[in-house]
């Protein structure tokens, strides 16, 4: 992997992650050269320095997408502030949970994810999933079709501290609408608005949040209801599978980084062991899962595993790991592929070092995994489509 900041595995994870999405790197390069001292005192250390230098740049960004709207140059523009974007979503995920500004940063991010979608991006919208007495936040890419027929749909949903801005960014969803696949980006409970505006924290049974996406889904009229999957990436490794093993509308599943025992990894990273995705880490699960109290959390999540779960999965399942994944061991990809016994169609992609892809979720080349997963998905839709046995006739009685 890229390591801008040597021995600071934490940011450097920001950094690649920043550059896989769109990001240039010399405008990374800019916003990260002051931080190469503070990047020496660890992880926690210096993360408010870290928002500040890549604020800096955001506003800069932000100030050239208006010079080019305001000139007409509206792709351009679109463009601009997408960048700006990946950069602010990925220095608010490095702050501690309770920080000063930190909300303001994110609905910052809101407004210029909004504004790239209207001036580069029609394809893409805002919409909100019903789910209890409130809703999901979320985003829609609309695959183009050419002869109005309904299109097959992923589900995506984040991880422990990514957001749909990340989910977005990272280019997937463009991906799958090229091969005429919509998306659906969910912040589900614990995540991104979710869980920064609405307090939804993360829960175990995962199925829940999967039937309030599909019940949407089949309100519109541009989704194949019958052709609609579920990936996960990072913590939705676990979310994704324990959601497609109870939620039996779902058509295909994708663990992006298999999660089969996140509970067990809590205890090893109590004991320092293996790597952590963002500053302030316990403060940020407590956060997430809606705890106050570590001992009692660690307990909790004992339950957060795919032991006797991923058996109850009977739809394909692609798991994607990489082989030197810091934060979830490659013997967690086996475990679920070994166990998910009743799919019809499983499959364990490792990714090595040699052809890159290999570090947690692929951050290291994300578009080598993404493109693989997208393929993945494609192929499997059209195998769904060829062989689901087409509806009876309907016939008219009485004639």
């Amino acid at each position: 992997m890229f390591e801008y900041f040597p021995g600071n595995y934490v940011w450097n994870l920001a950094v690649v992650a920043a550059l896989n999405s769109g990001g240039y790197i010399d405008e990374i390069n800019r916003a990260c050269r002051p931080l190469r001292e503070a990047a020496t005192r660890g992880e926690d250390a210096g993360t408010e320095e870290f928002l500040a230098a890549w604020t800096g740049l955001v506003d800069q960004l932000e100030t050239q997408a208006k010079e080019l709207e305001a000139a007409g140059r509206h792709r351009s523009a679109g463009q601009t502030y997408a960048r700006a974007t990946n950069y602010l979503v990925n220095a608010e995920r490095m702050q501690a949970a309770g920080s000063a500004g930190r909300l303001q940063t994110y609905k910052r991010c809101l407004k210029l994810m909004e504004r790239s979608f209207q001036l580069a991006d029609p394809l893409t919208t805002r919409i909100e999933v019903p789910f209890r007495s409130t809703t999901l936040p979320a985003y829609f890419t609309q695959a183009p079709t050419t002869n109005g027929t309904p299109a097959p749909t992923m589900i995506m949903w984040n991880g422990l501290d990514s957001t749909k801005e990340h989910i977005y960014l990272s280019g997937h969803p463009t991906e799958l609408a090229a091969r005429g696949i919509s998306t659906l980006m969910v912040d589900c409970p614990g995540s991104g608005e979710a869980l920064r505006l609405q307090n939804l924290p993360a829960q175990i049974d995962t199925e829940e949040w999967a039937a309030a996406c599909i019940d949407y889904l089949q309100t519109r009229q541009d989704v194949d209801a019958s052709r609609i999957g579920l990936t996960g990436w990072s913590l939705g490794g676990y979310y994704a599978p324990r959601a497609a093993a109870f939620e039996k509308r779902l058509a295909l599943v994708v663990a992006w980084g298999a999660n089969h025992n996140w509970g067990a990894v809590q205890r090893r990273r109590l004991q320092r062991e293996g790597e952590r995705p963002v500053p302030h880490y316990w403060e940020h699960v407590l956060w997430v899962w809606g705890h106050d109290n570590l001992d009692d959390f660690i307990t909790f999540a004992d339950q957060v595993h795919l032991d006797g779960i991923v058996e109850n999965i009977t739809v394909p399942f692609l798991i994607a790991h990489g082989q030197n994944d810091r934060q979830i061991p490659v013997e967690y990809a086996q475990r679920s592929y070994d166990q998910a016994v009743n799919s019809p169609h499983r499959q364990l992609r490792i990714f090595t070092p040699e052809e890159g892809g290999a570090e947690h979720v692929g951050l290291d080349h994300l578009p080598h995994i993404s493109t693989y997963v997208a393929d993945w998905v494609a192929e499997t839709f059209h195998q769904l489509e060829t062989t689901t046995p087409p509806p009876p006739p309907v016939t008219a009685h009485g004639l």
